[in-house]
């Protein structure tokens, strides 16, 4: 199923989706073991730690992450770290549309190109408009640097205690009391 879905359309039910799942869960015990043989990925959110040491270990960037999204390793990250957010933020897999076009592109993994690299992604049940893409959240461990220039140290668990990135870093409330603290002096 590819082009843009109609009002039925449950992006946790999209076939692609579904059976990329079900390949995935039957293989995490023995990527599992190729990816850590000495420790244990549980799924816990402490062992993102572990997957964020191995992947840094399989590639350098973002880039090299992007030419290796089809491998078993890097697939297995990709699922491996949306579960994490599944079982303990109660998220759920979705398949959705292009943010930009509204289309549902091929599934990677399909033998079409296409520049939909993130698919699929986790979510709030409930929520159509703010998604994860756990692709994304993989080759962001490798920034340096956020969209205005600031420099940024991304880790899998950094991610995930602050997945939408909206971390107390309003600057704005800081000058605001900075404001009301010089009006006192004044008085």
């Amino acid at each position: 199923m590819t082009g843009r879905p109609d009002e039925t359309y449950d992006p946790t039910r999209h076939p692609d989706l579904l059976r990329w799942l079900d390949g995935r869960e039957c293989a995490h015990e023995d990527w599992a073991r190729q990816a850590s043989p000495e420790s244990e990925l549980d799924f816990g959110p402490e062992s993102l730690e572990l997957l964020d040491a191995l992947v840094r270990q399989a590639a350098t960037s973002s880039q090299e992450i992007t030419e290796q999204r089809m491998t078993p390793f890097v697939q297995g990250a990709i699922w491996y770290t949306g579960e994490v957010f599944r079982r303990h933020r109660d998220m759920v897999w979705k398949y959705v549309p292009d943010n930009l076009d509204g289309e549902l592109h091929p599934f990677f993994g399909a033998d079409v190109e296409t520049t939909a690299l993130d698919h699929p992604c986790v979510g709030d049940p409930g929520d159509t408009e703010r998604h994860l893409y756990m692709l994304n959240m993989i080759r962001g461990i490798f920034l340096t640097e956020d969209d205005f220039g600031d420099p940024v140290v991304n880790t899998l668990p950094s991610l995930y205690a602050d997945p939408y990135g909206e971390g107390d870093t309003d600057d704005d409330d800081d000058d605001e009391d900075d404001e009301s603290d010089e009006s006192d002096e004044n008085d």
